[in-house]
């Protein structure tokens, strides 16, 4: 590294940044990161310079920039807009440059249009066409159906990762239902690829000061295996793959990340064919969890410290050899109860044997269903065999909590009972309505409604975020809602009532207003500052204060996919019509004063 200290601007500070700080302290390299107060990486690096906010917030990005000398990122969903301004115009009238290249996020932000170019470039990738948006999807998807034979996939072009955004569509059967799930996103059609396995390559580009790659220096291939579409184990290296399989791996690798730009580590996923093709799957443009075994591996440069040496055009090795001869890495994900992984944890520190080694790393994350909240590498002097066989105790315990958390899953998604007294939030892991509102004055009126929640049995979870008080906050929580497991959002403000309409221009989820009645006009004001939203930013409004039709319109969202929910439904609709006869039945039998002195009434 140069004598002088750089700055390096992190957007996002989750686990991946959380090592990439790890990785930069014996190299006196400062980070400064942009995220949330106790994002992981912020945990354990201390600095000054740290921006608290959200990462997608142009001004935010702005205000980092300012105090450093290079942005990277930790996660590819970023405003590629202001990354292209600061390269062009600067800031302060200071040039920042951003690695990888915004051109780079953009591209792989777009999955169709990535593909499309890396098709372009000679690269192998899955046939693949556009499928027409709005009412035209359907007789999309049917001529899809012919040219692709069933099965074939229905994929997000943006926003989607961990295998979330991809629909199988396996029959004509399937076409509504795609309708329904994707019918506002911007899609794809991918012809079916009959994959033996999944391989990743990570690897390193550097490129000089006017764009021309320089290096580009592979990892070794590894075998990724995911289940629930997330990665839950990588093997290096994979499973009863030939060396010349693994070659051709390397290359395509290789030869995708030469048509980016920008300097650091990329994760190429690709697929391995019976007959022995390789076919790009996806790319992250960032250190990426199929690499996190170089930790140990490649101790000498691990993929996070090539990352700060690629983004600060350091000298690279010639080639990037592991030490040890086999090596696994076992993601810990969130079970169904917070402490589910520590039974893991506990045996992977109870692990040590001549020629094999076990490192658990944590990263400070809250436990929550599927969340990776930290991995385990095993590394070995044999064979990938012998230490599968070494490693078991751990899979099969990571097996268990998997098992755990899908049958508690179940379990959420078809309720027969309140999980919670009323008045009472559910476990926020499990979670499927998020009710907020702008102040806590707002809480009785969101009262009956959570009682609703809890009459049908709906985990709900509650927040306070105002639209001008705390915006920041706002901002997260509608962008982190959704893969929180939230389904729908219920929002109560008062006055100039900005929560509800806000929040949905945040977030895809369906969003529920609820006007409440302030000191002044009555409510009215509130009312029509949630039911006038612009075109494009639909946000469902209930009458003043009436947070009861807000929980059942959120029930019936959720009855859309969720049976017993839908069943539920229908019994209460059938429950209210009972009683409305009943009371037309009495009326006709007693007379009307009678009935109003049954009722109380004089």
């Amino acid at each position: 590294m140069s004598t002088k200290s750089p700055t390096i601007g992190l957007l996002g500070g989750g686990q991946l940044g959380r090592m990439l700080c790890e990785a930069a302290s014996p190299l006196d390299v400062s980070i400064a990161i942009l995220d949330e107060a106790n994002a992981p990486a912020k945990q354990i690096n201390n600095n000054s310079k740290h921006v608290v906010g959200s990462f997608k917030d142009p001004a935010k990005i702005r205000e980092l920039a300012s105090s450093c000398d290079v942005l990277t990122v930790e996660i590819e969903h970023i405003e590629t807009d202001v990354l292209e301004e600061l390269e062009s115009k600067g800031i302060q009238g200071k040039k920042v440059t951003v690695h990888p290249s915004w051109r780079t996020l953009r591209l792989i932000q777009d999955k169709y249009a990535q593909k499309e170019y890396l098709g372009q470039q000679g690269l192998p990738i899955a046939e693949q066409i556009d499928i027409v948006e709005g009412d035209g999807m359907l007789a999309s998807m049917k001529e899809a159906s012919q040219k692709f034979g069933f099965p074939w996939m229905l994929k997000a072009r943006k926003g989607s990762y961990d295998g979330r955004g991809n629909f199988k569509i396996s029959s004509t059967q399937d076409l509504d239902q795609a309708v329904k799930e994707f019918g506002r996103l911007s899609c794809y059609a991918e012809k079916w690829v009959p994959f033996e396995l999944e391989l990743a390559v990570m690897v390193v580009r550097t490129e000089d000061s006017n764009g021309k790659t320089k290096r580009i220096v592979p990892y070794p291939v590894v075998e990724t295996v995911h289940e629930d579409n997330i990665c839950s184990k990588v093997f290096m290296p994979p499973r009863n793959v030939s060396a010349a399989a693994c070659e051709k791996a390397q290359k395509v690798a290789c030869g995708v990340v030469e048509k980016l730009w920008g300097r650091g580590v990329f994760a190429v996923e690709m697929f391995l064919t019976k007959n022995g093709d390789v076919m790009v799957n996806e790319i992250a443009p960032r250190p990426h969890n199929s690499g996190h075994y170089t930790i140990e591996a490649v101790p000498y440069m691990s993929q996070y410290k090539a990352q700060l040496y690629a983004v600060l055009d350091e000298p690279l090795p010639e080639v990037l050899e592991p030490h040890v001869s086999s090596s696994i890495m076992i993601n810990i994900l969130g079970g169904a109860n917070s402490d589910s992984h520590h039974k893991l944890v506990e045996q992977a520190k109870k692990m040590y044997s001549k020629g094999t080694s076990v490192y658990p790393h944590l990263y400070g994350k809250e436990s929550k269903p599927s969340r990776k909240i930290g991995h385990i590498t095993l590394t070995g002097s044999g064979s990938i065999e012998e230490l599968e066989q070494y490693a078991q105790p751990l899979i099969q315990l990571a097996d268990e909590i998997r098992q755990e958390r899908l049958t508690a899953s179940s379990q959420a998604l078809r309720p027969s009972a309140a999980p919670e007294a009323a008045g009472k939030t559910a476990a926020k892991g499990d979670a499927l309505v998020l009710v907020t509102m702008g102040s806590d004055s707002d809480l009785p009126v969101l009262k009956a409604g959570i009682d609703i929640l809890n009459e049908f049995g709906v985990p709900w979870t509650v927040d306070i975020t105002s639209a001008h008080r705390t915006p920041a906050k706002m901002a997260e929580v509608a962008n982190e809602a959704a893969s929180k497991g939230i389904k729908v959002i219920i929002a109560a403000a008062g006055g100039a009532a900005h929560l509800p309409g806000m929040l949905a221009a945040y977030t895809p989820l369906p969003v529920i207003g609820v006007p409440v009645k302030a000191t002044h006009l009555d409510g009215l004001d509130s009312l029509l500052s949630i039911v006038q939203m612009p075109r494009g930013v639909p946000t469902a409004t209930v009458a003043i204060n009436n947070s009861t039709n807000a929980a059942l319109l959120a029930i019936r969202f959720l009855g859309a996919f969720m049976p017993d929910l839908h069943e539920k439904m229908k019994n209460y609709q059938l429950d209210m019509e009972k009683q409305v006869l009943d009371k037309a039945n009495l009326l006709q039998e007693i007379d009307v004063q009678a009935y109003l002195e049954k009722m109380g009434k004089k």
